[in-house]
């Protein structure tokens, strides 16, 4: 191992739970008809991934996509900045320091917006740890495609098959072995019945990794 690159919703905070209640509480301001069950299926992907579908089936063409992002934004930066009860995942932090001590350069590759991913950061004093923090939602494809994996190897100078990463969702999953890269993945229960299977590797806890194994 010669980087490491975090996931950061389900991962380096438990925010699952957050996106979801806004994500539905926008599609019912809107008026819009979504099945809540189908939630676990956009875990891991980007806020734009399940408003585009949605607005597709829904007949609703004078409905702009951007509309619907910057509310359910709106709705999750309130929370995030006033909801205490949204915190780091355990262990994240104590991660971080390791990689810190040992030098190895570290990324924070998501699906969120920058905003919302400055938000995060800013939160819970966690900026100095990343060398490169790089937002899905400004590429042309997010999570499962596998271009925030790879251009977040290239900002580290590492190649993708010297890079680990840590997931919680099918999606970023994917996205990581389609990158070629070695993916922890962390059973969140907030995210959900994910499919990790396709991981390197499981754990129950962040504490359960060991660096010294990688």
């Amino acid at each position: 191992m010669n980087a490491f690159i975090f996931d950061m919703d389900g991962v380096l905070v438990d925010s699952e739970p957050i996106h979801s209640r806004t994500k539905l509480e926008t599609l019912e301001h809107f008026g819009l008809f979504f099945d809540e069950r189908e939630l676990v299926h956009y875990m891991g992907r980007t806020t734009k991934a399940l408003f585009t579908d949605v607005l597709a089936a829904s007949g609703r063409p004078g409905l702009q996509l951007e509309e619907l992002v910057d509310y359910k934004h709106a709705l999750y930066l309130d929370h995030l900045r006033h909801d205490d009860s949204i915190q780091p995942i355990q262990g994240t932090r104590g991660l971080l320091e390791q990689l810190r001590e040992r030098a190895v350069p570290t990324a924070l590759a998501s699906s969120a917006g920058q905003v919302v991913i400055d938000a995060v950061l800013k939160k819970f004093g966690l900026q100095g740890y990343f060398q490169s923090v790089l937002s899905g939602a400004d590429l042309p494809e997010s999570k499962p495609d596998p271009a925030v994996y790879l251009l977040s190897a290239q900002r580290l100078q590492t190649a993708p098959a010297d890079c680990v990463v840590l997931e919680d969702a099918a999606s970023g999953i994917a996205a990581a072995k389609a990158a070629g890269m070695y993916c922890i993945a962390y059973r969140n229960p907030s995210s959900g019945c994910q499919d990790l299977s396709r991981a390197d590797r499981v754990v129950e806890r962040v504490t359960d990794i060991d660096l010294r194994e990688l």
